[in-house]
């Protein structure tokens, strides 16, 4: 019988709704569960560190903020995640092919399948998908806690719209792997360790979350139409191909600009310009479906 510790945010999308569900399904699958809350989601680390020698995984439900809030920790105790996709837009769980149905996703877990993943890191902070400058920041700023509940993966498209009109170029400095810098106007930059991000978006058409890369893009837009040309093709990453798109892959890249510019880590504001990324591979273990 597995020790899990289960952090479920009960304010995510599908959290209260969905919690007994879980907790019902996990201990049916021989998990002895010890549940802790994230109402206090400063404290997640503290949190993992306290039960670090009394469970064998961590289980987390929520959706990516809940998950990147809980990055630090999971680095820190080296515990093995599972991920019940319980947010809005569940990148992550995404990312790694998990399924959205909660009992299918506890099953993942007590099947026992891990995956060693990559990190991002920027200015001290870890991240798991993506993390932007530019264009996503506002979005971010506009999107609430109501428009999700309302409008669910519809509520980025929405914000998007919204701020689209209002976005106006900066000037960008980046420098790949310590070579030279390239400077560029810009609309916004993403620098991306797993694939998807934004409710469903892909960085680049090859990124995974354990090639060891950053996959960076700039929308270097003149006007504001270019953007939806490009939408359908941001869904499968092809939007690298055209040629107001520069896409790069990379170990690390510093980003320099003019002014102060906030950065969104997983949809959450928690750094700024100027700033310097690297990969780190091979930083948690996550229980993922079995290979065919």
């Amino acid at each position: 019988m597995k020790h899990a510790l289960l952090l479920i945010n009960r304010h995510a999308r599908q959290g209260e709704t969905k919690v007994n569900e879980a907790i019902e399904t996990l201990k049916q699958l021989g998990f002895t569960l010890v549940e802790e809350s994230t109402e206090q989601i400063e404290n997640l680390t503290t949190i993992l560190r306290q039960y670090q020698n009394q469970v064998d995984l961590v289980i987390i439900g929520g959706g990516d903020g809940t998950l990147n809030a809980a990055i630090e920790g999971l680095v820190e105790v080296q515990l093995p995640l599972g991920i019940l996709p319980l947010g809005t837009a569940n990148d992550l769980a995404r990312t790694l092919g998990l399924p959205t149905d909660v009992k299918a996703a506890c099953q993942v877990i007590a099947a026992g399948c891990q995956d060693k993943i990559d990190l991002g890191w920027v200015n001290e902070k870890y991240f798991f998908n993506v993390a932007s400058l530019g264009l996503s920041v506002q979005i971010t700023r506009k999107l609430n806690k109501q428009m999700k509940q309302r409008w669910g993966i519809f509520a980025y498209a929405i914000a998007a719209i919204q701020v689209l009109l209002q976005s106006r170029p900066f000037t960008v400095r980046l420098r790949l792997n310590q070579g030279e810098w390239i400077q560029m106007k810009t609309i916004q930059v993403a620098v991306g360790n797993g694939r998807y991000y934004g409710g469903g978006m892909a960085v680049a058409d090859r990124a995974t979350i354990d090639d060891q890369r950053l996959d960076v893009y700039s929308l270097n837009l003149k006007h504001w139409w270019q953007m939806l040309m490009i939408l359908p093709d941001m869904r499968s990453g092809n939007h690298t191909s055209w040629d107001f798109v520069e896409h790069y892959r990379c170990r690390e890249v510093e980003i320099h600009t003019r002014r102060s510019h906030a950065i969104n880590t997983d949809g959450e504001i928690t750094a700024e310009t100027p700033a310097y990324f690297r990969v780190i591979p091979q930083a948690i273990s996550v229980f993922v479906p079995a290979s065919p």
